[in-house]
């Protein structure tokens, strides 16, 4: 297997990747849009879209030179299919494909979750080798899930959010403090100077069966919070205040989760050991910490990309390309990228 090109652009974040055949990273490269769409508070979909158009051939170019490799060097190139927003997934699914018919190279279609489920078994993440089955939580401001990953494309869903993802819930509770976008960064700095006793938030979905999760009534104690001081501005203390009482009835709330999520891996699978946490939130540290000490308890190992691999990046995508163009798992050019692709429907190599 020759190196692997990834290209990554189903939200906000524009990013070419390199890796070698055995999954080295030869080259990353990621191009933020904050500023793009910082003035709206939000992803802005059009915005998106002609931000990948516009970067990505040199994003591209700049990963392949730091690479040191060559269009004809590659081995396949994977780009990101879905799901996402439909009109980045269009410009970088099209535009891998046009490198890999003018070089007559293998095309793969990546699954972006798929991508954030396998970046844990990038060489050199772990002390050891990261063997099928583990149990995944992916956190991300798209999708709360927990998931049985048994082997390449294959996933059995044992729970996820019923309405707002954890990432999301983030973003507007840091919006409704006042915080810049992206607000997950901005409020796990504001909760360290907080009291995260301070505010009574409830803790959805804690002791309930199962591992389902839920975010939209705590985002809207928060809302209710700060409506019943009827106009008076928060005190940057109780902002901070306010930051870590929300902070923590997540925190609790995704032990809760976590700790069902382990028991019912655990009698599917006895031999599991490993819980991933993958997705943008997996970067906030003390979500890191208080799922670590929930693996503990149930004898699991928590592990989790470094920061800059949890957040949307060319590296996983290229990696999964990696994994999938091993196992003979190659996707017809006429692929057709999708905003909606569960991980459940995933084709799969033979265990």
């Amino acid at each position: 297997m020759k190196p692997i090109l990834g290209i990554e652009t189903s939200c906000d974040e524009t990013a070419s990747a390199v890796l070698d055949a055995h999954g080295q990273i030869l080259a990353e490269v990621v191009f933020s849009q904050t500023k793009e769409h910082a003035a709206f508070g939000g992803v802005v979909p059009e915005i998106a879209a002609r931000a990948h158009l516009k970067y990505l051939p040199e994003l591209v170019r700049h990963s392949m030179a730091k690479a040191g490799v060559a269009c004809a060097d590659l081995g396949a190139v994977a780009a990101t299919s879905g799901p996402g927003l439909i009109g980045g997934l269009i410009v970088g699914c099209q535009f891998g494909k046009g490198v890999a018919i003018a070089n007559d190279l293998p095309f793969l279609a990546i699954n972006h979750l798929e991508a954030h489920a396998l970046s844990a078994r990038l060489p050199g993440l772990s002390d050891h080798d990261v063997a099928f089955p583990y149990l995944l939580m992916l956190l991300s401001g798209g999708h709360s899930l927990c998931m049985a990953v048994t082997g390449l494309g294959h996933y059995q869903r044992l729970g996820g959010t019923i309405d707002d993802a954890v990432g999301e819930a983030f973003d507007k509770v840091a919006k409704l403090l006042g915080l810049p976008w992206p607000g997950g960064p901005a409020l796990e700095a504001l909760a360290a100077e907080g009291d995260p006793r301070a505010f009574a938030f409830p803790r959805p979905m804690l002791r309930r069966p199962g591992c389902d999760l839920s975010f939209s009534g705590l985002k809207t104690a928060v809302a209710q919070a700060i409506h019943q001081r009827d106009g008076i501005a928060l005190g940057q203390q109780e902002r901070a205040d306010m930051a870590a009482s929300f902070q923590q009835a997540v925190l609790e709330t995704l032990a809760d989760r976590a700790s069902n999520a382990c028991q019912m891996m655990r009698t599917r699978f006895p031999e599991a050991t490993i819980l991933v946490v993958a997705g943008g939130v997996a970067a906030n540290r003390s979500v890191r910490a208080v799922l670590t000490r929930a693996a503990h308890r149930h004898g699991f190992e928590l592990l989790a990309p470094p920061p800059r691999l949890c957040s949307d990046n060319a590296v996983m995508v290229a990696w999964a390309g990696l994994e999938r163009a091993r196992a003979g798992l190659i996707d017809d050019i006429g692929f057709k990228p999708v905003p909606r692709w569960p991980l459940e429907t995933l084709r799969g190599a033979t265990p």
